[in-house]
């Protein structure tokens, strides 16, 4: 496996998704641990995340998955799992700027398609499980540290003040400040 690093000749087939590429090599995203081929039409990763691979096989032994958009295990991921995935990703990410088309490009998918296998199986939106995630982090943050509103709200992922208040209170019917106040 020596020989099976990234190349100049391989970043090109990945960035230009060289579909004359494809059984060559597959690479690896290690932020999400999905694999590709290199003509996967997802978003361009960062080169200091791929990682790459002879075979799926070799992939999968690494702890990567088969990625959706091109289907680079051979058939399509089963959605149960690519749900799993997303959830994941949601879970390791909460804090960054998350709309549902990053959360697609990241977890290669459409946002329609991933929005619908999504909320089809865990009967909720993609959003609201982010919401969730970040709401349970604000609360764990208002009751165990005296870091200010604004700076858990940053923390869990908002990005103002008003727009964390806001979601806050329509999660738990209380204000950031009054949920503190009131466990205390």
């Amino acid at each position: 496996m020596s020989d099976y690093y990234l190349t100049k000749k391989r970043w090109h087939a990945i960035s230009t998704n060289d579909k004359a590429a494809d059984g060559e090599f597959f690479y690896g995203v290690k932020s999400t641990k999905i694999f590709c081929y290199p003509s996967c039409k997802s978003r361009l990763p960062k080169k200091e995340n791929i990682v790459i691979f002879q075979d799926a096989d070799d992939a999968i032994s690494h702890g990567y998955r088969a990625c959706k958009r091109c289907r680079s295990g051979g058939t399509a991921l089963p959605d149960t799992e690519w749900v799993e995935n997303i959830a994941t990703y949601i879970d390791e990410n909460f804090a960054k700027p998350l709309t549902l088309q990053i959360i697609a490009e990241d977890c290669h998918g459409s946002p329609y398609h991933l929005h619908r296998t999504f909320k089809r199986i865990t009967k909720i939106t993609p959003i609201t499980y982010l919401d969730d995630i970040r709401i349970d982090y604000a609360k764990k943050q208002l009751l165990n540290t005296l870091e200010s509103i604004e700076v858990i709200g940053k923390k869990a992922g908002f990005p103002n003040p008003s727009h964390f208040s806001t979601t806050f209170k329509r999660h738990t019917g209380l204000s950031p400040n009054r949920f503190r106040k009131g466990q205390q």
